[in-house]
């Protein structure tokens, strides 16, 4: 119970932190754009603190997070847990996560191809997408006589045109 309240008053107004029930806690590491984000949700059992509390990886925000990679960070949780049983140990296990961010996703490959394989699988074309062209700026006739006047005929601006007069 005193975990709990540490828990809330320490995270009060955190975006990471996420409080399922009284005893089943998230918290993600990162920012939510950076693809080496990952999120940590950790479920206390009924004997915690003297048992070790379920952490799991398994939330669709680690859909892009390889399973060795998963793996690998659960294995160093569960030696931090190891080392704090008989503890209150949930902070502890968030921070330990978070000063070790890099750490853990140095294996993870930035560029995530998950789109593309998932639009592979369901047999879509992606046609139009590449057939889809940018579109030039548009410009009116006022700017486009502007545009003309300051220009020569071979249309580069004369020489000096963004000279500052000095002397006035």
């Amino acid at each position: 119970q005193m975990e709990l309240e540490a828990l809330r008053s320490i995270y009060e107004g955190d975006v990471c932190f996420r409080e399922l029930s009284p005893v089943s806690f998230q918290y993600r590491i990162g920012e939510s754009g950076d693809p080496k984000a990952f999120l940590i949700e950790i479920s206390w059992p009924e004997t915690y603190p003297q048992t070790a509390p379920v952490i799991s990886m398994d939330a669709f925000f680690n859909n892009t997070i390889s399973s060795a990679i998963k793996r690998s960070i659960l294995d160093k949780l569960m030696v931090e847990v190891e080392a704090n049983l008989g503890t209150a140990m949930t902070y502890t296990l968030f921070e330990y996560a978070k000063d070790n961010k890099e750490v853990f996703m140095e294996n993870q490959p930035v560029n995530t191809v998950t789109s593309v394989s998932n639009s592979i699988a369901t047999g879509t074309p992606d046609v139009p997408a590449s057939k889809k062209k940018d579109k030039k700026e548009q410009l009116s006739k006022t700017q486009k006589r502007k545009l003309a006047d300051k220009t020569d005929n071979k249309g580069e601006l004369p020489r000096g045109w963004n000279w500052v007069d000095v002397i006035k």
